[in-house]
């Protein structure tokens, strides 16, 4: 059986290109190379792509842009060849795809931007769309279609760059949502740019601070209580894994922790009744659903100490390394983490 030819898309131009780097490995070197030809694709962090071909290894130590193993490459706008065109100093040559596969995480990757671009190239895409990858880095609109969804929300303000010199309209904002609250950039994963505030003197630096990741910045309720994720496979019929637990001892999980667990700790499954798990998972699919999503995400929520459950956002493309979150609550309803691949891989048309 001739193997399909896929592209497993690493780095990025964004702040989690190390993050990226590290994820792609691990998928490129559990896929079952018997059915499938791996290409990988590195975009630098200066957003050049490039088609790589040395040794895997070097990818999640970033020295893969070293010598002479990388051709420029471009995804080809003629939807006839669903391809790439590698920019070789003897000419252009072609390479059709049966699939691309982003391991991109963070903007100008995981925010519809390259689902796009491979969308218009007829580029049959692993992972969630262009239109639902967009609205699940986007944390005001998603927080409002999860709501229409019939899950709670927590209440937030939306900064703009044309309402960040109005000092007194945001702590107007921080005293409706009282402290402690969040501020995070609008679009941008891993923890990046948010900051716990305790109050009102610390509000104004947190916001400047968000506004460095991006144009837009939201401020957030705190919810009490703790982090629970929900993975998800497939788009018509779905898997979902079993429901984690995050445990902190300090602070909130920041980029620091989800990479360290310094202070934090990750139970799976959640140390919560049977009956409260199933709420969980039913909220996480109706979310994954509502939102648009297919083939896989990881949803997280927040469960009070009364039981309620509060959306927190959907990672479009979670950290995939084989002890991410993602990959360990698929373990632990018995899907190890090459046929997670396989299973991804096998939706392609």
């Amino acid at each position: 059986m001739k193997r399909k030819r896929i592209a497993v898309l690493f780095g990025g131009a964004s702040s989690e290109y190390e993050v990226s780097l590290q994820s792609a490995y691990a998928v490129m070197t559990h896929i079952d190379k018997e059915k499938y030809e791996v290409l990988p694709i590195g975009i630098a962090q200066n957003g050049a792509w490039y088609l790589y071909r040395g040794e895997l290894a070097n990818i999640p130590g970033d020295s893969w842009l070293a010598g002479n193993h990388c051709v420029p490459v471009a995804v080809s706008p003629d939807r006839n060849l669903h391809g790439i065109l590698m920019l070789k100093g003897t000419g252009v040559e072609e390479v059709s795809l049966d699939g691309a596969l982003p391991i991109l995480h963070g903007k100008n990757g995981e925010d519809g931007t390259v689902q796009g671009v491979l969308e218009l190239a007829d580029i049959p895409l692993i992972g969630c769309n262009t239109m639902s990858s967009a609205i699940c880095m986007d944390k005001g609109t998603a927080h409002r279609l999860a709501k229409e969804c019939g899950v709670k929300v927590p209440a937030s303000c939306t900064i703009t760059e044309e309402d960040r010199q109005d000092e007194a309209q945001i702590e107007a904002y921080g005293e409706k949502l009282s402290y402690p609250l969040f501020v995070k950039p609008l679009r941008a994963g891993s923890s990046f740019g948010i900051t716990k505030v305790a109050g009102k003197e610390e509000l104004l630096p947190a916001v400047e601070h968000a506004f460095s990741y991006d144009s837009q910045v939201i401020l957030e309720q705190m919810i009490e209580g703790f982090e629970v994720g929900c993975a998800v496979l497939g788009t018509k019929e779905l898997t979902v894994g079993e429901v984690d637990e995050i445990e902190l001892s300090e602070g909130f999980f920041d980029y620091t922790e989800k990479y360290t667990l310094k202070s934090s700790q990750i139970h799976v499954p959640a140390r919560i009744s049977e009956q409260k798990a199933k709420e969980i998972k039913d909220a996480a699919v109706r979310i994954y659903r509502g939102l648009g999503c297919g083939c896989f995400a990881r949803v997280d929520m927040f469960l009070t100490p009364e039981g309620e459950i509060y959306f927190n956002e959907v990672n479009t493309i979670p950290g995939f390394t084989a002890h991410s979150r993602y990959p360990n609550m698929m373990k632990a309803a018995g899907i190890s983490f090459e046929e997670i691949l396989s299973r991804l891989l096998e939706l392609l048309p």
